[in-house]
């Protein structure tokens, strides 16, 4: 508390000093008691809301910057209350997209660096989140991971992380990596809520002993159900349950049955779980995720507190922001009317940062170290018979273990056997089978595991990115081990990126070099060059909406059931990881 601010605000509040900005003529939604209150004013002093109320009188003086809504509702500025804002593009650009469409806050995950670049690269990224026109706050690495040389955040780190104030919590924490390495992840639970902090969740596919087991942990939230009574699952053990809507997956939809059932929905949020560049450019931020809520059935009411104070409650912010009220940030949007999510003015912290859909201020940039554009640490270049799968003894064919698509996302275990070419266990194009590499690039680089995977669809080339979810790896895919070579190497040339080679010809990339997984290139251009990359896909044979979320998300512990990373195959029924060779 800042003693002279706090007598500030105070004498605003009773007309006693004028205001700096003041709002008036609104319709005010009152999101404490869901109430419409009309020919409101709210006047602002520095950042912070000093008075709400139908007298300001003396709070505007002749120096009082006054905005007429002549009629037009307030709402609290939108909270993303989890996202992944190192994914493509540098977190300036994001916040550019935020400003005119009225998202004033996003909370985090930061694991990203930390398997590449450890403690200062984390660091960096915080620092590129910070001093912007929006505010942006983190949750540290819980690094639940299949490699074992990324699994857990060490916890001198952790405890640095959570003594600053935009570090809200532990991160995501895949439940089936807890519960298989308790031992390792508990103390950073315990480090957690020692700090007062909160332990946010991932507990897709849990049943409900796995799920009352996770809640005892001191869990507080999830953001997988993907179906209403998953959500009135986790609502009934205390936690609060957010609702996806972005370029992962998206829930909206089904979730929306849940207005049909009764629930108090006081503990459910809406967030985006990570968005394109291209689906930002196309339809925007949370405007675009709470009007498609209101527009599935969600009562207006709801959505908007499902994007402000209910966010903010789960958090501990709730006195700081999500709401319109005395003592917290001036976060406002002025809209038509509470079931159109569409700013026309957008505050945050106090000023106007956004007219018409026009920002008026821009996003301060992040120059990188160094340090954080050389992540990709790969010896030497790969030679196509890296690639190689040899297979002792004799026979013309090998029984194998591999990855099957059962869904662009779930995977399953196959066991197979697959033709032996010269001593080399073969793909299998016939039946989809193609070669999928994992290569360590920050640890241990250049230590590799090479296996199969059916369903990807591609019929020739190759393609690989250094952005791999939970891991410090390049995944490749690919039906030549020449142009699986050629992606790899191009990837260490760009230190980071996602390339396509056939035919021994790079056919396309995008270079992210800041971390080896986000690009320096302004949004528009990212957003290009990926629909790019998707349709030459396409024309490669691959039928799938995104493949490259399906071939980021092969080194993750948050998906079941069956994954691949430098060390091997991981099963995640049983927690073990394996080689190749299967017993058919």
């Amino acid at each position: 508390m800042n003693i002279k601010s706090v007598k500030s605000l105070m004498r605003v509040a009773q007309g006693k000093e004028p205001a700096d900005l003041a709002v008036v003529n609104a319709a005010l939604f009152n999101v404490f008691t869901a109430e419409i209150i009309r020919d409101c004013s709210v006047c602002i002093k520095d950042r912070q809301i000093a008075y709400v109320g139908g007298n300001p009188g003396g709070a505007i003086g002749k120096e009082t910057i006054v905005i007429d809504a002549d009629g037009r509702t307030l709402i609290p500025g939108l909270i993303d209350g989890h996202t992944h804002i190192a994914w493509m593009t540098a977190p300036a650009e994001i916040v550019n997209a935020a400003i005119a469409d009225g998202t004033t806050t996003i909370v985090t995950e930061i694991f990203e660096p930390y398997p590449v670049a450890g403690y200062p690269g984390t660091l960096e990224l915080l620092e590129a989140m910070t001093d912007q026109p929006v505010k942006i706050y983190a949750v540290a690495p819980a690094m639940v991971s299949i490699s074992r040389r990324c699994r857990g955040i060490a916890p001198e780190d952790l405890k640095k992380l959570l003594a600053r104030d935009d570090v809200l919590g532990l991160g995501e924490s895949y439940w089936q990596g807890v519960f298989q390495n308790p031992d390792t992840h508990l103390p950073a639970f315990a480090a957690t809520l020692a700090a007062g902090k909160t332990l946010e969740g991932h507990s897709a596919g849990a049943n409900e002993k796995y799920l009352n087991a996770y809640a005892a942990a001191g869990i507080s939230s999830c953001h997988e159900p993907i179906k209403a009574a998953e959500v009135i699952d986790r609502l009934r053990l205390g936690m609060h349950v957010m609702i996806r809507e972005g370029s992962v997956r998206r829930e909206l939809e089904a979730v929306s049955k849940i207005t049909q059932s009764g629930i108090d929905l006081r503990r459910a949020v809406l967030v985006s779980d990570g968005i394109s560049p291209e689906a930002v450019m196309a339809d925007g931020y949370m405007t675009f995720i709470v009007q498609k809520a209101i527009d599935y059935g969600f009562a207006p009411a709801d959505a908007v507190r499902m994007a402000t104070l209910n966010a903010a409650e789960h958090f501990g912010l709730d006195g700081r922001i999500g709401a319109i009220a005395p003592g917290r940030l001036a976060d406002i949007l002025i809209i038509p009317d509470l079931g159109t999510i569409r700013p026309e003015i957008v505050i945050s912290n106090g000023r106007v940062i956004a007219e018409n859909g026009k920002p008026l201020v821009r996003a301060r940039p992040h120059r990188f170290s160094e340090a954080c554009m050389r992540t990709i640490r790969l010896p030497k270049a790969l030679a196509p018979d890296a690639f190689a799968v040899p297979v002792s003894g004799p026979g013309a064919t090998a029984a194998v273990n591999f990855i099957e698509l059962i869904t662009e996302l779930v995977t399953r275990r196959l066991e197979y056997r697959l033709p032996v070419i010269n001593g080399n266990i073969a793909a299998d194009f016939q039946n989809d089978i193609c070669k999928i590499a994992a290569i360590d690039r920050a640890n241990t680089p250049g230590e590799m595991f090479c296996g199969f995977i059916k369903g990807f669809g591609l019929k020739s080339g190759a393609v690989a990115t250094s952005a791999s979810w939970d891991a410090a790896d390049i995944v490749v895919i690919g039906a030549d081990d020449g142009d699986m070579a050629l992606a790899v190497n191009q990837i260490r040339e760009l230190q980071g990126g996602i390339v396509i080679a056939e035919r021994n010809e790079v056919r396309a990339e995008l270079p992210l070099p800041v971390f080896g997984v986000i690009s320096d290139q302004p949004m528009e251009l990212v957003a290009r060059q990926t629909i790019n990359i998707q349709k030459i896909l396409k024309n490669m044979g691959v039928a799938l909406s995104d493949p490259l979320l399906t071939l980021s998300t092969m080194t993750t512990a948050a998906i079941p059931f069956f994954r691949i990373c430098e060390e091997g195959l991981y099963d995640f029924k049983t927690g073990e990881t394996m080689g190749l060779t299967a017993e058919i």
